[in-house]
């Protein structure tokens, strides 16, 4: 029978005894971190106030419209992801407003200069838009004065109230 001289077996026991000291140290200061350090890791901040993906980056716009009529006149505010605020659809102006967002593209951009727009009038209705978006700051104007601006402003139908539905577009 071999016999392991005592010499060469406490080194093994003590690398054995200090490797399962060291994973039991690390398993329990795991369990020790509060679930909130976790969703704030992935870039989730359940702490704020506005829930999941409200933090102070969280893309805001605030919407004015005017002589629109039918009662979509007025100021409000519009989150995304989660949806809300005090504009009248929130989940309809944030599909909106996703559906033509694009890296290259800025979804406020102005109408190009020197494009041909049908001479029609689409009435008095002017929005104006500021806040942030996709990461940008937004201040963006609309109305309805030729058929290149109704299209534009159409084109973000919930966001900007729907002038056929007013009954003055």
């Amino acid at each position: 029978m071999l016999r392991t001289p005592r010499a060469t077996a406490r080194p093994v026991l003590w690398r054995l005894l200090v490797g399962a000291a060291a994973s039991v140290a690390v398993a329990g200061s795991l369990t020790a971190v509060p679930p909130a350090a976790y969703a704030q890791a992935d870039g989730i901040d359940l702490l704020s106030p506005a829930g999941p993906g409200g933090g102070p980056d969280r893309d805001h716009l605030t919407v004015t419209v005017r002589n629109a009529g039918g009662g979509a006149d007025g100021t409000f505010e519009l989150y995304c992801d989660p949806d809300g605020g005090s504009h009248p659809d929130p989940g309809g102006a944030c599909t909106a407003l996703k559906r033509d967002t694009r890296s290259d593209q800025d979804v406020f951009a102005p109408t190009p200069e020197g494009g041909f727009c049908t001479m029609q009038n689409g009435g008095p209705a002017t929005a104006h838009i500021t806040g942030t978006w996709a990461g940008r700051p937004v201040d963006a104007t609309y109305d309805r004065r030729d058929g290149c601006q109704i299209s534009r402003w159409d084109r973000l139908v919930p966001l900007l109230p729907d002038m056929k539905a007013t009954g003055k577009g």
